[in-house]
């Protein structure tokens, strides 16, 4: 899979967003100041030239479609982001948003209940 550029990223939260959509409304999903709808148009090739977007066409329109889900393409850049900054460990994230005080002891602990339930349920 492909990386993505900062606009093209927001594109595909857009469409994650709409499931499918058509130009315009792939626009309009877009926040302010929003990019012009040719540049939006391009982007969209752009995103099926790396195989992130898909179209049905309906009459002389397109309609797009995501080929590859937001959680597919989050766990992707989540690893990425490990690997590149924190030598491949998450406890190295999980220290380092402690150290920046980005995480309470409260969720630390809600984590730690998700990490057993989730264990528990494999067993």
């Amino acid at each position: 899979m492909k990386t993505l550029t900062k606009a093209e990223e927001q594109v595909m939260q857009a469409l994650w967003g709409l499931e499918k959509a058509f130009l315009r409304d792939i626009v309009e999903a877009l926040p302010e100041p929003r990019p012009h709808q040719n540049t939006v148009a391009t982007l969209l090739k752009i995103l099926m030239e790396k195989a992130f977007v898909d179209i049905h066409v309906i009459g002389r329109q397109h309609q797009y479609f995501p080929l590859v889900s937001k959680e597919d393409y989050s766990k992707r850049t989540m690893k990425q982001l490990v690997k590149g900054y924190f030598e491949g460990s998450f406890s190295n994230v999980v220290s380092f948003m402690v150290k920046e005080n980005n995480i309470s002891v409260e969720e630390l602990e809600k984590l730690l209940q998700q990490i057993r339930k989730q264990q528990n349920s494999k067993k």
